[in-house]
């Protein structure tokens, strides 16, 4: 435990030195105190690391000197009724009013009913505003423009109409429902998060998966890594009316879920990955199946995927589009894709290895212009890697249980859990009480470090490229909200 200003002192001199701030949150300790804590990630040394204050009402913030700490201190002040003095960027973050029962604290620093957009005057400047009830089937979100004819000056991105009170249910509900609420944060990405829920248990359980369960968990993982890219994809394709390789890919993204569905009689994977392993096996006839597709799956990506990036009208309207700069990337911790597309090789499969990614390992995709092309090119690399990672190991599948049983959970101790999603870096941090019991389930998604790039990424930009831009980045509103 530090002073606030030795806190303060060490996250700000961490993050300077290279290290990246994976979590930064309050904990409630009684009426009066609240306790702050920071997750820090050595990536280069595969270290990660805790440091922790308390506070009362307020403390300085972190952020002017660490920009990424903007949407975790306007978290904390939400939810705990803390401010941090000095913040640049005071607004809610998903403007719900906070639950500080456990705490006994009832204020409210920011008022979720007030938010104050940032306008930029001047002569045939307009405001366009989008959302966040959408013409299509995406989650709600609000998107103000600031336009000068069609290029974008400024874009303020609004969320929180999909907060659910996630942690809230993580930390409250049984042990059964709590594993269903943590496939459901994000729905696109439920492997991602339940293997990151089931990590943070069986290290607080002492639970040890067998390696059978760790590359059944691992195929899992790779196949919704593959599903959700080829999806994006077409969707790109589509975007830039480019519709043979849309309707290819489209039918190939339900080939990678109907693969997913074979593995757990889901299409999107629920109900396969628990606590000690995994709920279905994979039987030798199955495996050989799932090659036989898999093998024929390669063989038709790869033409369309040809078909798409030889296109020289499609790279025009690629290249140049929706641009973030390495620089910006590291300033803000980016992560997943939109990290390695700006020349970060950030992936928690090489940097923190766990489960079968210790002995298997993928190489990391980067691009380095960080811009349309260079996240479709990343995503286009990754399937490839993931779809002969999968063939791999349904060919060398080591023998074992699936699921082994999780104990009770260690009193009085933290795990953090990550997880390369196919966004990117899924963490859960969780804290038990002194009787085992979950005092705080901490869940961060990669759209919550991601957000902030969309919004770096369109200035300069027409504003008829904003759909093709946001779906190269493809976060989640669900995700972000909890």
């Amino acid at each position: 435990m530090e002073s606030i200003e030795a806190y303060r002192e060490t996250v700000v001199n961490a993050v300077a030195g290279g290290q990246r701030l994976v979590a930064l949150f309050g904990t409630p300790e009684d009426a009066d105190r609240t306790r702050l804590l920071a997750i820090l990630a050595n990536d280069e040394r595969g270290e990660l690391g805790a440091t922790s204050t308390f506070v009362r009402d307020r403390y300085p913030s972190l952020t002017p000197e660490c920009p990424a700490a903007h949407s975790f201190e306007r978290e904390i002040a939400e939810q705990c009724a803390i401010l941090p003095e000095g913040h640049p960027w005071m607004k809610p973050l998903r403007r719900h009013l906070p639950d500080h029962r456990a705490s006994g604290r009832c204020e409210v620093v920011l008022d979720p009913d007030v938010y104050e957009f940032f306008r930029v005057e001047g002569e045939e400047v307009h405001e366009v505003a989008v959302g966040p009830v959408h013409a299509s089937v995406i989650e709600p979100g609000h998107f103000r423009f600031q336009v000068h004819g069609e290029q974008v000056l400024f874009l303020e991105i609004m969320l929180g109409y999909q907060h659910r009170g996630v942690e809230h249910l993580l930390e409250t509900v049984n042990p059964a429902r709590a594993m269903l609420v943590a496939e459901s944060i994000a729905g696109d990405t439920v492997i991602g998060h339940a293997g990151a829920h089931c990590g943070a248990i069986e290290a607080l359980a002492r639970s040890r998966k067998t390696p059978h369960a760790q590359g059944i968990r691992g195929i899992a993982l790779e196949l919704e890594r593959m599903a959700n890219h080829v999806g994006d994809l077409g969707a790109l394709s589509g975007d830039v009316a480019f519709q043979p390789a849309a309707a290819f890919f489209g039918r190939m993204r339900g080939e990678c879920l109907n693969l997913l569905m074979t593995l757990s009689g889901n299409r999107y994977g629920r109900g396969l990955v628990r606590p000690g392993g995994v709920l279905f096996d994979l039987p030798l006839t199955m495996r050989s199946e799932m090659r036989g597709r898999l093998e024929r799956l390669r063989d038709e990506l790869e033409p369309v995927a040809a078909l798409l990036f030889d296109n020289a009208s499609v790279q025009a309207r690629l290249e140049g589009v929706g641009t973030v700069s390495r620089a910006q990337c590291v300033e803000f911790g980016f992560v997943g894709p939109v990290a390695r597309a700006c020349e970060v090789a950030r992936d928690v499969r090489q940097d923190h290895p766990y489960g079968i990614f210790r002995f298997a390992h993928i190489p990391v995709t980067t691009a380095w212009a960080g811009d349309v092309h260079a996240r479709t090119l990343v995503r286009w690399h990754e399937v490839r890697r993931s779809l002969a990672f999968a063939l791999e190991q349904l060919a060398a599948l080591p023998a074992g249980a699936p699921r082994v049983s999780c104990g009770a959970l260690r009193p009085n101790e933290l795990v953090v859990s990550m997880e390369e999603g196919w966004r990117g870096e899924v963490a859960h941090v969780v804290i038990t009480d002194d009787r085992g019991e979950i005092r705080r389930h901490k869940v961060i998604d990669p759209s919550f470090h991601n957000w902030s790039a969309v919004s770096l990424a369109l200035p300069g930009n027409q504003i008829s490229d904003f759909p093709l831009c946001n779906k190269s980045f493809n976060l989640s509103y669900a995700g972000h909200d909890l």
